[in-house]
């Protein structure tokens, strides 16, 4: 426990400095605006945590999670799956035609439509996958071609006459609207409000269990981190690079398809046009600020999501609320440079601690040369 917490702690505290740096950086920009920083951030504190606030915190959270894991478990082999937002989004919006056009009964709808998800979200990165070890196209580039793919095809399909219906009292249109049968209920975990948390954010704990498990307690979990590690000491213990490629493609796919699930099911019951967009990139800020661990990116999109929301104070008081973007930015851009001072200074300290410790065995004092 002791040595876990050891671990730890460099992580955590590296993440602490970045965002002490960022939150100061931003103060800098409040102060230079004209803006009182102190006033700015303690109307952000007390709206953030009023009860309405932190239900929909929770719930953007929910989401922003999915997509950081999406992410991480691509950081682990070193491939950058930027594709998660084109794949979310397609995955969504055939996802909700297939709940909208065929209704189910209860459990059985609701499966159908997470494993449709999964299936169109796995496939769409499984092309890049596949360029990747076939054609040696780097899965940075594929990524955002099929992006731009994705936006076409879900354009295409999303009209009148093909997946889109005309939404009643409204010029929107979307998908037909899932039928009670295939909705998740929400869950009034927060008191004082009438908000619900998504149901689905039992799902995200799930994935994100599934998923340390995966990645730290398996031997495929083994083999996708020795690759990240070294390709050429995993080919020279056995371990097929391409199989490693293709299949975390999929899986970090798989995962994207599920992050448009819980908006879906739980309150907008349909894929229109104002469907959130632009999740899978703020998915990449979180999985680098959790650092690729499960417990690091729950953090890290609750903060996101807190920032997000209390932000929302800042326009009533005259104050820009895109000030919180900066802090975000700085956020990702802080946590590098802390991470590697986190670590020159652990590295110091254990040269040092090597030091004393070949000193103490050779009964010379420490520094001494034989």
């Amino acid at each position: 426990m002791i040595s876990a917490i050891r671990r730890m702690l460099p992580g955590v505290l590296a993440a602490l400095l970045a965002v002490v740096l960022s939150l100061v950086i931003t103060s800098v920009v409040l102060a230079v605006s004209g803006a009182e920083p102190f006033f700015a951030f303690g109307q952000m504190v007390s709206y953030g945590f009023q009860p309405d606030s932190l239900a929909n915190i929770v719930n953007n959270a929910t989401t922003y999670y999915l997509s950081a894991l999406a992410v991480a478990i691509g950081f682990k082999m070193k491939l950058f799956n930027i594709g998660v937002d084109g794949q979310y989004r397609l995955a969504a919006m055939l996802a909700a035609s297939v709940a909208g056009f065929l209704p189910l009964p209860p459990v059985l709808a609701q499966v159908v439509t997470i494993l449709v998800a999964v299936l169109v979200g796995g496939l769409w990165a499984g092309i890049a996958g596949l360029l990747k070890v076939t054609r040696g196209v780097s899965e940075v580039i594929s990524t955002i071609m099929l992006n731009f793919i994705a936006t076409g095809i879900v354009a295409y399909l999303l009209q009148r006459g093909r997946l889109a219906v005309q939404a009643s009292g409204s010029n929107n249109i979307g998908t037909p609207t899932i039928p009670p049968s295939g909705r998740v209920p929400g869950l009034s975990l927060i008191p004082g409000t009438d908000t619900q948390v998504f149901g689905l954010i039992v799902l995200a704990v799930i994935v994100g269990v599934g998923y340390h498990v995966l990645v730290n307690r398996s031997r495929f979990g083994f083999d996708l981190r020795a690759t990240g590690q070294s390709a050429s000491a995993a080919i020279a213990s056995g371990v097929s690079v391409k199989r490693m490629t293709v299949a975390t493609m999929l899986m970090s796919g798989a995962l994207a398809g599920m992050v448009g699930l819980p908006q879906l099911l739980g309150s907008s019951y349909t894929y229109s046009l104002d469907f959130p967009a632009g999740l899978g990139f703020t998915g990449i800020a979180i999985a680098l600020l959790g650092r690729n661990n499960p417990v690091g990116i729950a953090f890290g999109a609750v903060l996101w999501a807190f920032l997000d929301q209390s932000s929302l104070i800042l326009d009533l008081n005259n104050i820009p609320k895109e000030i919180v973007i900066i802090t975000q930015g700085t956020v990702v851009l802080c946590v590098v440079v802390a991470y590697e001072l986190v670590r020159r200074l652990t590295l110091r300290q254990q040269q040092k601690a090597v030091g004393r410790q070949l000193a103490v065995d050779s009964g010379l004092p420490e520094g001494a040369s034989a």
